[in-house]
């Protein structure tokens, strides 16, 4: 019931601090550059993504070939794939969020937020995984 409640917060008030910023910086900048800035921070991050992407894969292909767990390296994958969904939204915000999720020098502050939620859910017993 709490998760629900978060979700309904979070589909309402996402929206509206989008709305809020895209209406500021219009206000500043004029709407067609704001589009154009807003369609601008889409492709970067994009691109972004993919490079990053491809340099974790690369990683990750790299530690299984040497017989270690890519534990790191997959954590930065999801950080990375986050990063790109939240990138896709339009907003400036998501935007902010987005690249910081990307970005390789911040994206430790949100591993070490994704490390103690899966630990905590492997103690819960919330957390399952499979192995082969």
């Amino acid at each position: 019931m709490i998760k629900s409640k978060w979700l309904w917060a979070a589909l309402f008030i996402i929206p509206a601090v989008e709305l809020f910023g895209f209406i500021f910086v219009a206000d500043q900048l004029g709407a067609f550059k704001t589009l154009l800035l807003m369609l601008t921070t889409s492709v970067i991050g994009l691109l972004m993504m993919r490079f990053e992407g491809n340099k974790v894969l690369q990683d990750s292909r790299t530690h299984m070939q040497e017989g270690r767990v890519p534990g790191r390296t997959m954590l930065d994958g999801l950080c990375i794939f986050f990063g790109g969904l939240l990138l896709i939204l339009p907003g400036f915000v998501t935007d902010i969020v987005g690249f910081s999720l990307v970005f390789p020098l911040t994206r430790p502050l949100y591993r070490i937020f994704l490390l103690k939620w899966i630990e905590k859910k492997m103690k819960n017993g919330t957390f399952t995984f499979y192995r082969r």
